[in-house]
């Protein structure tokens, strides 16, 4: 199965395709969220990419680390301002490892299901319970999957139509629970194309991924505002917890 990987030519417009992220009333609350559990400590943001939340955090926060497998998206966060408050290490966030401890560990804007088998995922949670403090805190944000609203025999379904993006998810194996999401840009007439697979993944498969790992659920959210959790949901804002034994 293909990967998902952004090189330079994605990483050059991910900024600007992705504006609609960097938005005041989208950003702070994130931000405002994961300083209350760093408590001015340490964070290590799993697919830090371009440093959308990581460089307002680390404004907030004593230390800031990322992990990315994509050296391109990392040389576009080194050229921000604020770059030099974070340190960075290239490489798969299921895997690579910091000889550092931290207070949290993010990862956020559906990132998890870049990892496209379950064994990557539950390997992405122990890595986040390896770099966490006694106490400290794991966080993840993701959609909650929509499978209810596909008709009978429908595998594509719209998810933005905007007046230069469309985009439009491909349910290819409901038994791996992988989609392929389509992103089509309409550049002065000319269309950018960006594919890639993605493993859907459910709170209750998450949660279990967590107990593994030694994390219990502390709260989970309907947003970054603690908005309640319902069925009705789209989203979810889980936050899971690693024994104290301080």
């Amino acid at each position: 199965m293909n990967k998902v990987y952004f090189d330079e030519k994605i990483a050059s417009t991910y900024d600007q395709d992705s504006r609609f992220m960097f938005v005041p009333e989208v950003l702070d609350p994130i931000v405002d969220f994961l300083a209350s559990l760093a408590g001015g400590g340490s964070a290590l943001e799993f697919g830090i990419g371009t440093g959308r939340v990581a460089l307002p955090l680390a404004e907030r926060c004593h230390k800031i680390h990322g992990i990315d497998i994509s050296s391109a998206m990392l040389d576009q966060l080194s050229k921000k301002p604020g770059a030099e408050r974070i340190s960075t290490t290239e490489g798969s966030f299921a895997s690579t490892r910091v000889n550092t401890k931290f207070q949290v560990v993010y990862l956020i804007y559906n990132t998890i299901t870049n990892l496209t088998s379950q064994e990557e995922q539950i390997a992405c949670f122990q890595n986040a319970a390896d770099h966490l403090e006694s106490g400290g805190h794991f966080v993840i944000e993701l959609i909650v999957p929509r499978l209810q609203d596909l008709a009978s025999g429908e595998r594509v379904r719209p998810f933005h139509i905007g007046e230069d993006h469309f985009g439009f998810d491909e349910y290819t194996d409901f038994n791996g629970q992988i989609l392929y999401s389509h992103h089509y840009w309409n550049d002065e007439g000319s269309f950018r194309k960006f594919s890639a697979p993605y493993r859907w993944v459910w709170p209750s498969e998450l949660d279990l991924m967590a107990r593994l790992a030694g994390l219990s659920l502390s709260a989970r959210y309907g947003g970054w505002n603690r908005e309640p959790f319902t069925d009705e949901s789209t989203s979810h804002v889980s936050v899971w917890e690693k024994e104290d034994t301080r």
